[in-house]
């Protein structure tokens, strides 16, 4: 896959970045030197490995999956600009 200077122009207008004309061609190549760099690294044969967490092995910390209201529900509800009970109250938006 390559990058013409059209697509670097769009690129560069999806980004908000200004590009100087002078600067098109350079970031094209740029662009597309990126570009074979990743199709290289789609040749990597990659079947059988686990993804890893760190470069050294480790075992991934865990916690317990439990529901809880995180124990300051009262804090939260504190900031409502309105509730009732022990819930937000927001205006009807649906008729």
């Amino acid at each position: 896959m390559s990058v013409d200077e059209k697509t670097v122009r769009r690129i560069a207008h999806l980004a908000r970045v200004a590009v100087a004309e002078d600067d098109v061609a350079h970031l094209q190549s740029e662009l597309n030197a990126i570009l074979a760099f990743v199709e290289q690294l789609s040749e990597v044969d990659c079947q059988g490995v686990e993804p890893m967490t760190s470069v050294t092995p480790m075992a991934m910390k865990k916690r317990e999956d439990k529901i809880t209201d995180g124990g300051i529900a009262e804090d939260v509800l504190r900031n409502a600009p309105a509730r009732e009970g022990s819930y937000f109250l927001v205006p009807k938006v649906v008729e």
